[in-house]
Order: C-alpha cells, then structure tokens, then sequence
C-alpha cells in the first residue's frame, strides 16, 4: 500500500490519481489532449464560420475554426487556441465576436501581434488579413480563395469591350 501522498505508478506511462483525487498527466500527454481539441476545421470558409488558415512553419494550410464569443491564443493549453511556438506568449491574444466582426487584442504579449506587418493593441479583422501571433502567421479568411463579391478580371474587361461596342455602334448609327 501506498502511504498518504504518493502517486501509485500502475505501467510505465499509466498513471492514476494523486492523494486528492487529482489526475496527473505528463506534459506529452497534455499536447496529445490539446492536439485532439484543437479547433481543425477541413471545411469552407464563410463569413459566418470564419477561419485562421496556417501561412507558416508546421500550420501551413491547416485550418483554425473561429467561433462566436471570445477566443485565448497562446502557448498554455488551457487557451482556445493553443500555438506551440516558443515566439508566443503563454497568453498571446484575443479574437472576439462583436456583432459579426472579428476583433483581434494583444493581451501583452512579448513578440507582439501583427495584422498586415503592423503592430496591433486592437483592431477589427477583414478578409485576407496576415496575423501573425510572435513567429506564427495565418491568413483570416472569411469566404474560399477567389470567390466572392469582387468582379473577375476577365468578366470586367468583357463588360468593357461590350459597352465599348455598344458606344461605337450607337454612334455608327447616329
């Protein structure tokens, strides 16, 4: 029998729980349990399911959902998002909902938080804005890669050649 105090080693690896009741866990096993609740979202971006879509390093093209209400960035596991980086903060930033914008804020981190290269106390976040968070950098993507409201290229220069037309034509007749 164990005396008062002592953590009872069932296995190599398999520990139960400490004199209080407290379950005890090695720091990999922390990073597995953060791995597996971290917020992975493989589907599309929208305005109302915004993403942070990884831009460097080991989170290239993976994707963090944003949900509503307030999200933690940082190193800690106990954040929303937690960014294994040495270049975080254990606390880095905030992203919050405010009536379907997304607010980033700095909570002092030591590295800084940038968006588009600048360093920010708070600022509101628009679709494909660069944030960088010390090291780490995402792309903020509110709709997929080429769509949305802005007109293409080629359909522009087709609507101009057409009222180009339209205009030399109205003219050849008068």
């Amino acid at each position: 029998m164990d005396s008062p105090g002592q953590t009872t080693v069932l296995s190599p690896g398999k520990r139960v729980a400490g004199p209080q009741g407290t379950r005890l866990f090695s720091a990999e096993e922390l990073r597995q349990v953060a791995r597996e609740a971290a917020p992975v979202l493989l589907g599309r971006a929208s305005a109302s399911t915004p993403v942070l879509e990884g831009a460097n390093g080991d989170l290239q093209g993976q994707r963090l959902s944003l949900r509503p209400g307030r999200q933690t960035i940082g190193r800690r596991g106990d954040n929303d998002i937690v960014l294994d980086d040495l270049s975080v903060s254990a606390s880095h930033a905030w992203i919050v909902n405010q009536q379907n914008h997304y607010v980033i804020m700095n909570t002092l981190s030591t590295n800084g938080t940038f968006v588009n290269g600048k360093r920010i106390h708070e600022t509101t976040l628009r679709h494909g804005d660069r944030v960088r968070f010390g090291q780490v950098e995402f792309t903020f993507l509110t709709r997929e890669r080429g769509t949305g409201g802005v007109a293409r290229p080629g359909w522009l220069a087709l609507g101009a050649a057409t009222v180009v037309a339209m205009g030399v034509a109205a003219w050849w007749l008068v």
